[in-house]
């Protein structure tokens, strides 16, 4: 039974990671960290853990993680780096579900987070936790960056086209829409009830920190430079992310045999049948990315779409798969909850 610990617990993220945990065979939730409610019960704050969850939150301290088989770090960015140092003395796997070790460039990650890089010997590390891609340098990692919710959507879209060397690799347009959960639980006014209720807006439209972490995935699965459009929205529900991928090929392929093909081991990928379109309500709750590619009547245009719930497949459920594939616990273990509907 692992020994599990989660850094910074009062947010969704941390939350959901507790849903899922006290369903999974495999761990044993030791430690949960906040400093602002130290001391207060797990429960009290959520009120859906009551019977699944009795621990009281601590304030987080190398020494306590040191005692763990595994801690995730369910926070802002800065604070998982701002530790790693002292944790990595200790033998504990580290799962960082913020963007700390995400992008492999120093310099890039402190032009687009606007300050210094807490451990940069570190970076080089840390294995990128999408395991559609990464699954065997995961099973070995000590430090695992998981990606973010927008990545993790468009990543998984293009994924098998790029393997292909079948698109342009420079006209790539991504519009992507999220629910209010994606900014996260502190209070700001753009994200009360009455500012998203009955309204869809696009925002960051000139530069948004996901686009380097999409960039260089993207690369990284072309073997060569991506470039592409990246256009959040927001999306007036709690949770769930809805790409659309607009992609143009450069050789005629059967897209629907190859993205069937590229997934059709993969637990966590469902490729619909052509013409489908996929819903963000179908995979609430789940660790499930569902995906359609449709060809435009005319070109060769094609459009992806891609739909994951951005608290679990792009956070909590995928760092939980990567817990699974590194200690080689069943890769669902824990995941296999079908989506919540209505």
């Amino acid at each position: 039974m692992l020994k599990v610990g989660i850094v910074g617990a009062t947010g969704y993220t941390g939350a959901e990671l507790l849903r899922i945990l006290s369903n999974h065979n495999g761990v044993q939730v030791v430690l949960i960290t906040s400093r602002a409610e130290q001391g207060k019960p797990v429960a009290e704050l959520y009120p859906n853990l009551r019977q699944h969850c009795d621990l009281v939150f601590e304030a987080p301290t190398a020494e306590k993680i040191s005692l763990l088989d595994v801690v995730f770090f369910a926070t802002p960015h800065g604070v998982a780096q701002s530790m790693m140092t002292d944790i990595a003395k200790h033998d504990v796997v580290v799962i960082d579900l913020s963007a700390d070790f995400r992008i492999r460039d120093q310099a890039v990650w402190e032009q687009w987070y606007q300050q210094p890089h807490g451990a940069p010997a570190l970076i080089k590390e840390a294995v990128y936790g999408l395991p559609e891609f990464n699954r065997k340098d995961i099973r070995t990692a000590d430090i695992i960056a998981c990606p973010g919710c927008y990545p993790t959507s468009v990543q998984l879209g293009l994924k098998p086209l790029l393997e292909q060397g079948a698109i342009e690799l420079d006209n790539i347009i991504v519009n992507a829409a999220s629910g209010v959960t994606g900014a996260g639980r502190s209070a700001k006014v753009a994200n009360l009830f009455t500012e998203v209720h009955d309204s869809f807006k696009a925002y960051g439209s000139t530069g948004h920190r996901h686009l380097p972490e999409i960039k260089q995935g993207l690369s990284d699965m072309a073997g060569e430079y991506v470039d592409l459009t990246f256009v959040p929205h927001l999306l007036p529900m709690a949770r769930g992310i809805h790409a659309t991928i607009y992609v143009r090929l450069t050789r005629q392929i059967d897209v629907q045999k190859v993205y069937s093909e590229a997934y059709a081991d993969e637990p966590f990928v469902d490729v619909l049948p052509a013409g489908s379109h996929p819903e963000t309500r179908s995979v609430k709750g789940t660790n499930t990315c569902r995906l359609a590619v449709n060809r435009a009547p005319e070109g060769n245009t094609l459009v992806v779409m891609s739909v994951i719930d951005n608290l679990c497949k792009g956070a909590a459920g995928q760092a939980i798969q990567c817990m699974n594939i590194r200690f080689g616990l069943p890769e669902n273990e824990g995941l296999e909850a079908a989506a919540l509907m209505p």
